[in-house]
C-alpha cells in the first residue's frame, strides 16, 4: 500500500488519497492496529507478475463491533478508503464491488479527489451521491526553498524524539503530548511503540515543543518519502491550554527546516477544507502551504 502511495505521487500527486499517503498509512496502521484492527477489512489488488506490484487497495472502516450491537452496527455507515494506480482507473469498479459485498447492510461512504473526473463518474454509476453539506478534506503542499525562521516564546524549546528518548519515560511523555492535543485520544505507549516501528518512521523527524516546566505541549510527526523527496506532517497538534501562542506555526517551520536538511524538496499536510473546521487550514496557509487537491465525500444507501 505504501509502495502504491509512492508510485501515485511520482506519477499524479494530485490523485493521492488523503488517507493513502505514505505517512497517513503509517500513522493509521501504527497507532490504530491494536485497538481498531478488529473493525478493519482490507484488500490489495496486484498485477500478477513476478514483482507483485500493488495496483489498487481498499480499506474498510466498519462500525465498531466491540461496542455496538448488530442492529446499531447496521444503522451506521461503513467507510472506505481506497487508492488505484493512475494507469489502472478501472480497478476502482472492483474496489467498489468488493465494498458492496463486504458491507451489504450498511450505508456506505467513501471519498474521491475532485479533480479525478473518471473516479467521480464511476462512483455515480455505482450509486454514490455527493452531499454538498458534508465535510471535505484537502491535501496541501509547499516547496522548501525558502523557510521562515521559526520563533518560540521565551521558555520554550524544540525537541525531537531522539532527544526525548525512546525509553518508557520518553514514550510516556510523547504519548501524553499527543493525548493532550487530541483529547479524548486513546493512544497508548504500546501503540506509540508500534508507530515507531512502522516505516518510514524516524525519531529525528518526530518533533515536539517543551515548555519551561518540561511539559511537551505541541508535537508533530514527519514522514519522509525519500524516493519522491517529499515529507509529510501527520499528525500535528497543540495542547488547548497552550494555543494562540504561535507554537504550532513555529513547530511546522522548524519541521520543514529539518525536512529540507534530510533531503526533502516539498512538504505536504492534510486537513479539513470546509468552513466548519477552519483553524488548521489557516495555520497551514500561514506557513506557506497551498491546496494541491481536495477530496469530496460520497454516500450510498
Amino acid at each position: 500500500m505504501q509502495a502504491l502511495a509512492q508510485e501515485v505521487w511520482r506519477l499524479r500527486p494530485e490523485l493521492t488519497a488523503s488517507e493513502g499517503t505514505l505517512g497517513e498509512l503509517a500513522w493509521s496502521w501504527g497507532a490504530g492496529r491494536r485497538e481498531d484492527a478488529g473493525n478493519w477489512n482490507g484488500r490489495v489488488w496486484y498485477d500478477g507478475g513476478a514483482t507483485r506490484e500493488a495496483l489498487a487497495w481498499g480499506w474498510i472502516y466498519a462500525p465498531m463491533s466491540t461496542i455496538l450491537s448488530e442492529t446499531e452496527r447496521r444503522a451506521q455507515p461503513a467507510s472506505l478508503a481506497w487508492q488505484v494506480h493512475p494507469n489502472r482507473p478501472e480497478l476502482l469498479d472492483d474496489v467498489l464491488d468488493w465494498f458492496d459485498a463486504e458491507a451489504p447492510d450498511n450505508e456506505r461512504e467513501t471519498s474521491a479527489r475532485q479533480i479525478d473526473a473518471g473516479a467521480l463518474d464511476r462512483l455515480r454509476r455505482h450509486g454514490y451521491e455527493r452531499d454538498p453539506e458534508s465535510p471535505w478534506g484537502m491535501l496541501n503542499i509547499r516547496d522548501l526553498d525558502e523557510i521562515e525562521t521559526p520563533r518560540l516564546p521565551a521558555g520554550y524549546r524544540f525537541l525531537t524524539m531522539r532527544e526525548i528518548g525512546s525509553d518508557a519515560n520518553g514514550i510516556a511523555r510523547r504519548v501524553e503530548a499527543h493525548r493532550g492535543a487530541w483529547a479524548p485520544s486513546s493512544l497508548t505507549a504500546e501503540a506509540y511503540e508500534d508507530v515507531m516501528r512502522t516505516p518510514p518512521y524516524r525519531d529525528d523527524l518526530d518533533f515536539a515543543i517543551e515548555s519551561a516546566d518540561a511539559t511537551l505541549v505541541a508535537s508533530a510527526i514527519g514522514w519522509f518519502d525519500e524516493a519522491n523527496a517529499v515529507a509529510e506532517f501527520e499528525p500535528v497538534g497543540t495542547h488547548p491550554g497552550y494555543r494562540r501562542r504561535g507554537l504550532g506555526r513555529a513547530l511546522l517551520l522548524h519541521g520543514m527546516q529539518r525536512f529540507r536538511h534530510a533531503g526533502a524538496t516539498h512538504a505536504i499536510v492534510g486537513c479539513r477544507g470546509d468552513a466548519h473546521y477552519p483553524i488548521p487550514k489557516k495555520l497551514y496557509r500561514s506557513v506557506g502551504f497551498r491546496e494541491l487537491t481536495r477530496e469530496l465525500r460520497y454516500a450510498k444507501d
